[in-house]
């Protein structure tokens, strides 16, 4: 079975809070929004010992008795498996006013006593504002104002209070000041494979290190999220990689909880094998969720959308055997990418003959100029100008930002005394005026006008592009940026086809207005391009000054 915990089971159990947690939850709490609404709540088997794991302490006897063992806690599971109202009941019972959920000493039985905080303090941060109402702040503003316990609760849209004003829960957008978590007790991160923009990670990070401030809480987090996209570089990702550094033994930390449960790829798999898809989705599911009512009416259902048509099989792969596919839209392999990056590269000598590709807008995104070495095909950024966050998004001039062209115009002065470039590929639009100077600069031989709107032959760039990557013609220098443009750039299948009947396509955001930018890779393609045109050309490399040595 596809599973990773991190730590695995020890041979002898731990003191554990949980049997309490549980108890209140199964007798206070009530089912959030769905089918089950208003219902007592009940815990399957899983998600029982994963409270357990969750709420283990310090045995007697240890400095550290009764403290939590886990400050930092990941889950991981497919779509439909309630894990977000898992969280709001785990938030419930942190804000309760008699929760069991911090340790007071242990009874004649050694067995740890549960009391609640004295003034707890529960951000539950989502990936977007319009997220915060509809993920798990909706499912425990449901439990505190539906369930027995409505008259221990002041409830609004924007917190959740205790009656006695001791403690709440307040929603929280992803990007929250840093004073948002200052005194966290306890914190939850909702479906972190969506957090993928630097203010996402900053976010959390932050948030994180909020943590140790009030040890005398004994704070801890929570995350849970299905699994992530490759490359996509989301905090999902983050956490699922560190847990198995520390599963391999690479790395060492003592407060990570990590569960992540799978459906195991076969090596002859066939998912349109009916027999095999059921499988994959029971093993994905779990023997508690297997357990549930109509649970094969559920399979059903999942079964039936991926042999829906218009389904996206790798995100229907991600989201129900909680897979970490490539997105099928993805149109670079971020994996590949990762493979050929040559961090420790030294750049080309000086003089070397180079080419260049230029893409990006002057306001609401990303500008790149990448350099591609003539002779080695080896990539690296000259510079990348990115939107900040946050700029132009309101109004005033304080919202304003708009790509510094002095900076960009000195770093593409800066390549061409450095080294020898033989073509500059640029895509004109927003920037007419300084690719003119560009030209009246350095010709137009070497500053070439490339409209990238011109569909067809953009399709066949990105087609060369990506074999490059496949054969590893291409190296790079492994720049973060570089990598997270790459890993964002969707197609955009065309109604034309290329020699062998396949359909030609472009990249485009995963949506428009997303911030999640691309203008890298059209300028690593533009670049890739300049090199294969130039070649062709028969353009080689310069010869390097070699002294020959004739033994006598």
């Amino acid at each position: 079975m596809g599973v990773l915990m991190v730590p695995r089971p020890d041979d002898e159990l731990w003191p554990t809070l949980g049997p309490q947690v549980c108890d209140l939850l199964e007798e206070r709490a009530i089912h959030g929004p769905g089918a089950l609404r208003g219902r007592p709540y009940v815990l399957d088997p899983e998600k029982r010992a994963l409270i357990y794991r969750w709420y283990e302490v310090y045995p007697q006897g240890h400095p550290r008795a009764g403290k939590r063992r886990f400050k930092r806690v990941g889950l991981s599971v497919r779509k439909g498996t309630a894990k977000t109202e898992l969280a709001a009941a785990v938030a419930f019972v942190e804000l309760h006013p008699e929760g069991p959920v911090r340790c007071d000493g242990f009874d004649a039985d050694g067995e740890p006593v549960g009391v609640p905080v004295s003034d707890p303090y529960i951000p539950m941060v989502a990936y977007t504002e319009e997220q915060t109402e509809e993920l798990a702040y909706a499912a425990l503003y449901v439990m505190v104002t539906e369930g027995p316990d409505v008259d221990l609760f002041d409830p609004g849209l924007d917190r959740i209070m205790r009656w006695d004003g001791q403690g709440r829960a307040v929603p929280l957008a992803s990007s929250p000041d840093a004073r948002d978590g200052a005194r966290t007790t306890f914190q939850h991160f909702d479906e972190t494979h969506r957090f993928t923009l630097p203010r996402h990670r900053e976010a959390h990070q932050t948030m994180l290190a909020n943590v140790p401030k009030i040890m005398l809480f004994d704070p801890w987090s929570l995350e849970t999220t299905t699994t992530y996209t490759p490359g996509e570089g989301s905090v999902a990702q983050g956490t699922h990689e560190f847990a198995e550094l520390v599963d391999s033994g690479k790395s060492k930390d003592r407060t990570l909880f990590f569960f992540h449960r799978q459906a195991d790829p076969r090596p002859d798999e066939d998912l349109s094998n009916d027999d095999q898809i059921r499988a994959a989705v029971r093993e994905a599911s779990g023997p508690s969720i297997a357990a549930w009512p109509d649970f094969e009416g559920q399979v059903d259902a999942i079964v039936s959308l991926y042999n829906a048509p218009d389904t996206d099989r790798a995100y229907w792969e991600r989201v129900w055997l909680n897979r970490r596919v490539q997105a099928g839209r993805q149109a670079f392999s971020a994996a590949r990418w990762a493979e050929l990056a040559r961090p420790g590269q030294a750049l080309p000598e000086k003089g070397d003959r180079i080419t260049i590709g230029f893409d990006g807008a002057q306001f609401r995104d990303a500008t790149a100029l990448v350099a591609t070495h003539l002779e080695t095909g080896f990539q690296w950024p000259l510079g990348i100008w990115e939107r900040p966050p946050g700029a132009n998004e309101g109004e005033g001039e304080d919202q304003e930002w708009e790509c510094p062209a002095d900076e960009v115009d000195a770093v593409l002065v800066e390549a061409f005394d450095t080294w020898d470039v033989v073509r500059a590929y640029v895509d004109p639009p927003y920037w007419e005026g300084l690719v003119t100077t560009w030209q009246g600069r350095w010709g137009e031989k070497r500053i070439t006008k490339w409209w990238t709107n011109r569909l067809k032959a953009m399709a066949y760039a990105l087609a060369s592009y990506q074999n490059a990557m496949k054969t590893g013609e291409l190296t790079h220098s492994g720049d973060e940026v570089f990598a997270r443009h790459i890993a964002n750039s969707r197609k955009r299948k065309l109604k034309m086809l290329d020699a062998h009947g396949k359909p030609l396509w472009v990249i485009e955001k995963e949506r428009h207005q997303s911030p999640l930018s691309i203008d890298t890779a059209t300028s690593g393609c533009l670049s890739w391009e300049a090199r294969q045109d130039a070649i062709s050309a028969g353009i080689k490399p310069k010869k390097k000054n070699t002294k020959m040595i004739i033994l006598r």
